[in-house]
């Protein structure tokens, strides 16, 4: 037997999923109406937390990588998807440079950059894979695991200009698809780019981007959808905070923080008592931008922050690419009653859905079975599950039970593009 997933949902979520399958209709008109004035991001991932009394996103990002974790019979969704994405977007492109992350180590972002190389070539696009990192360029023939464990390879070459257009082993793509979040900041190079595409924009890049702003944004989405079905928007969103100005290190904006917190938990507590819901809440600090689940703490109390160790604090000191953590997001803390079982060991689990433009196209359980259901699972020691996801590009099921696979993730799929909508909103509002 393999992976089984185990998650009940409860009480008014439980109502509220079964109201969203009944009304199918309704919720994909409203999607598609409100996907029309908010062009959705060409590919977004989102990762969910299922408490089993709440469901919601605490996490956006607008350059996956984990397409080598999608279930293989979800490969032909992401290749439908990027066609219809490509059509909509840019219909006469031919050749596009896909740009990479600046890993040279990280065996399984190669993977996942194979594979999205291989679901662009398939989408009928011609696809070069260039970097602006010597050491990424320099690397010899790039080795990884194909759909069925088949040994594939590609190359990373070196991005030049020409006349203000950038070139990449001698071909000038129309199409510049970037999977690369830019940090540490946007190369000037790309700023001054004319006459060539480029998706997604910049101003996605955790160079501008704020999750603060994105939750703002998800904050009047869910209150827009939920009062199409009378429902509180707080089952499908977190309540968040933000600080600015923080030292980690030197203490520098802790004021802020334990003030913030405490509110946030009164909030908190306020919204359990009034559910009936006997849990003890929870915040997570993290870093306004960037992502890999660096920069990110679990908070019960907010004294905590003020015994932060040496350890602690040099951890939320930076983020990815040694990033100096200034601004941070304070969430409310979800927690994941999804477990997977596998060979007897149960993993705390939470699903991550992937999407190209508006369209769901599959995803996966993230687990770990050394972290607590109130931790943050993206962290050294996590596996993937594909599973549970083989049904992603069906409808839901109206006759069958709400816990049904098809149906759970059809509930899954309407919270995940609420996020993606949100993060359209960010660029269009």
């Amino acid at each position: 037997m393999g992976p089984q997933l185990k998650a009940s949902l409860c009480g008014e979520l439980l109502t509220l999923e079964k109201n969203i399958i009944q009304n199918t209709a309704s919720v994909e008109h409203w999607f598609r109406e409100m996907f029309k004035i908010h062009p959705a991001p060409v590919y977004s991932s989102v990762d969910l937390r299922n408490s089993c009394f709440k469901i919601a996103p605490v996490d956006t990002n607008l350059f996956p990588a984990g397409f080598n974790n999608i279930g293989e019979n979800d490969m032909r969704c992401v290749v439908q998807a990027f066609m219809s994405t490509i059509e909509k977007k840019c219909c006469h492109v031919k050749k596009v440079l896909l740009i990479p992350e600046n890993h040279t180590r990280n065996t399984h972002y190669f993977d996942h950059l194979g594979h999205l190389a291989t679901y662009l070539s398939n989408s009928g696009l011609e696809v070069k894979i260039g970097s602006f990192n010597k050491e990424l360029y320099d690397l010899e023939t790039i080795y990884y695991k194909s759909s069925n464990n088949i040994p594939s390879s590609f190359k990373i070459f070196p991005i030049n200009t020409v006349r203000g257009r950038l070139i990449v082993d001698g071909i000038i793509p129309e199409l510049i698809l970037i999977n690369n979040d830019f940090s540490s900041g946007v190369p000037n190079i790309l700023r001054h780019v004319e006459d060539q595409i480029i998706l997604p924009s910049l101003d996605a890049s955790w160079s501008f981007r704020r999750k603060s702003e994105h939750f703002k944004q998800y904050k009047k989405t869910t209150k827009e959808f939920s009062s199409m079905f009378q429902f509180d928007s707080w089952l499908t969103t977190p309540i968040t905070e933000s600080c600015s100005d923080i030292n980690f290190q030197t203490k520098e904006g802790e004021t802020c923080l334990t003030d913030k917190i405490s509110d946030l938990m009164k909030k908190i507590s306020k919204k359990y008592n009034e559910h009936e819901i006997k849990k003890k809440p929870f915040v997570v600090i993290k870093a306004d931008s960037g992502t890999y689940g660096m920069g990110v703490m679990t908070i019960r109390d907010a004294n905590e922050v003020l015994k932060m160790n040496r350890k602690q604090r040099n951890k939320m000191s930076k983020t990815k690419e040694g990033m100096l953590t200034k601004n941070v997001l304070i969430q409310e803390g979800v927690y994941s009653f999804e477990t997977v079982v596998n060979s007897n060991l149960s993993s705390v689990a939470e699903p991550v859905v992937y999407m190209v433009d508006k369209y769901v196209v599959g995803g996966f359980y993230r687990i770990h079975s050394n972290r607590d259901l109130d931790e943050n699972l993206n962290a050294p020691g996590m596996q993937f599950v594909p599973l549970a996801f083989e049904d992603s590009c069906q409808s839901p099921a109206i006759s069958n039970d709400p816990e049904s696979t098809t149906n759970r993730l059809y509930f899954y799929s309407v919270i995940a593009r609420l996020a993606a909508l949100s993060a359209a909103r960010e660029f269009t509002c």
